[in-house]
């Protein structure tokens, strides 16, 4: 095994095989609440890395440049080695989660237009929102960088939410990851439902970790219909 050089919550970061790249392992944890409620679920690293990876691959086809390279089995991946800004940008359609605690919008509420926010990458102070003078202030990223990330988070949405409108889900919202690599910005993490919400388009069915979160029953049911939906739809556009 690859030396280990970082072990998250949902994946562990590698040595690569050459100084410009990362191997990432996707773990079956389950975390929420930062790191309060955990559990190890049985199949569920394998679930995220493929949905993830197809998400990716569909990105990249559109331009969106990511950190993926290779696959390597069910779990794992080559990736570029970015230096990953360590803010998360968060994405919303539809009002759900904190957006409705913080705000008193009901769950479900489809927004008058998208929403994004940025939160400071820190499990020790609970992932806090931070705005844009604050980022800069503090020198976690520059304004350039910052509208980079905003521009291609808010691209991203339009391509995802085309994708699984296709497929029968709305994309509620969900957070993306960014690093600098060469020189540029690019799309780095992960796309899964453990960082986005999926409802089924004629249920609202959730089809993500909410079902984790919330206890709501079997995590891993909505995690393979949306597998089951992406393969399908890539079939469909072979």
């Amino acid at each position: 095994m690859s030396d280990i050089l970082y072990e998250g919550k949902s994946k562990t970061v590698c040595r690569g095989p050459d100084d410009d790249s990362y191997i990432i392992r996707y773990k079956d944890n389950a975390t929420a609440f930062n790191g309060e409620k955990k559990e190890v679920i049985a199949g569920k690293g394998k679930l995220n890395a493929a949905i993830s990876n197809l998400i990716f691959e569909y990105l990249a086809k559109n331009g969106i440049e990511t950190h993926l390279t290779k696959i390597i089995d069910d779990t794992s991946a080559v990736v570029k080695k970015a230096e990953i800004v360590m803010v998360e940008v968060i994405v919303r359609n539809i009002a759900a989660g904190s957006f409705s605690k913080k705000y008193g919008v009901p769950e479900g509420t489809a927004l008058k237009n998208i929403t994004t926010e940025f939160s400071l990458k820190s499990d020790e102070l609970g992932d806090p929102m931070i705005n844009d003078s604050q980022i800069t202030a503090i020198g976690i990223a520059t304004d350039d960088e910052l509208s980079q990330m905003r521009q291609k988070a808010l691209r991203i949405n339009e391509l995802l939410c085309a994708l699984f409108l296709k497929m029968g889900i709305k994309l509620v919202d969900f957070k993306l990851e960014f690093g600098r690599c060469g020189g540029k910005i690019i799309l780095c993490d992960e796309i899964s439902p453990d960082s986005c919400r999926f409802w089924d388009a004629a249920t609202n069915q959730k089809l993500d970790k909410d079902v984790f979160r919330r206890d709501l029953g079997d995590v891993l049911e909505g995690y393979r219909e949306v597998l089951k939906r992406l393969n399908l739809s890539e079939a469909g556009n072979a």
